[in-house]
């Protein structure tokens, strides 16, 4: 499949990211290929233009990447991240591969490789009914806020119940999302592209279990059973308060979101160990 109209979404706080982003509009406009630019936080920009784009291709950090994902999740467009992070366990490309990988995917010299997204709803005091639904590429996570008090959350996987857990909070991460803020508080790095949900509490105080894997069939339920103050953020940048007796439900998305690979990018395992070479011992 090649590639005729090119999104870039781009993180506007940063000059090197507007300089990758004019950048890279030149080199479509030298080649007369259709393209648009959108910051990755306008939602509804994106949203509007993504439709009739072959590829979205963010330039910035993962928290650029995980703000233009939320508009792939409405719209079905595959993304693509140019990385001008520090780690960047969600890019396929360093800036110095622009031109190069804009050329690949022009030619269609590329695949795709899914990826399993979560789905979170909350639920006012437990009710069937839903509330407001979130969509989530790396985790959600419900943890005190503020207050430095731990919470009691009661966790049950499918009909069962998993655990009482008193701790600063649970986590609820896709594949994706394994390397990230689940991986610091314990869990385990899995397959990016498999399909399970990793359930990691925080902080645990005195329990035997320390993170599971489960199975996309299953849904995750997170009830508030007592906390000061607790909030759930979806991805680090929707934070939603809750209240004793609510209830957060986590399950996977109806459809994958679809990441680009480049012909000849780092395999994921080679890529986990150059990266993690970044990172402070």
């Amino acid at each position: 499949m090649k590639v005729d109209r090119i999104g870039f979404a781009y993180n506007p706080t940063k000059e090197a990211a507007l300089e990758l982003n004019e950048r890279a509009q030149g080199w479509c406009r030298e080649r007369g290929i259709s393209h648009w630019a959108v910051p990755a936080g306008e939602l509804k920009g994106l949203v509007r233009e993504l439709p009739g784009t072959g590829a979205l291709v963010v330039l910035g950090g993962d928290g650029t990447f995980l703000r233009a994902a939320r508009a792939v999740a409405e719209v079905d467009v595959p993304l693509l991240g140019v990385n001008l992070g520090k780690v960047g366990f969600l890019s396929k490309v360093e800036t110095h591969g622009l031109e190069g990988v804009l050329a690949q995917l022009v030619a269609g010299d590329f695949r795709i490789e899914d990826r399993m997204a979560l789905h979170a709803t909350i639920h006012p005091g437990g009710r069937d009914e839903a509330g407001e639904t979130f969509f989530a590429l790396n985790e959600i996570v419900v943890a005190r806020g503020a207050l430095a008090r731990v919470c009691r959350l009661e966790v049950a996987i499918g009909p069962s119940h998993l655990a009482t857990f008193t701790a600063d909070g649970l986590l609820v991460s896709s594949p994706t999302g394994s390397t990230g803020y689940s991986f610091s508080a314990g869990g385990p790095i899995v397959d990016p592209t498999s399909r399970n949900l990793v359930v990691t509490p925080i902080a645990g105080y005195l329990t035997a279990i320390r993170s599971v894997v489960v199975s996309p069939r299953h849904t995750v339920r997170i009830r508030i059973v007592d906390a000061h103050d607790v909030l759930m953020s979806v991805d680090g940048r929707e934070d939603r308060r809750l209240a004793i007796g609510d209830v957060v439900s986590v399950c996977e998305m109806g459809r994958p979101i679809h990441f680009i690979e480049p012909s000849g990018a780092l395999p994921f395992w080679d890529l986990l160990r150059q990266k993690s070479e970044l990172l402070p011992s």
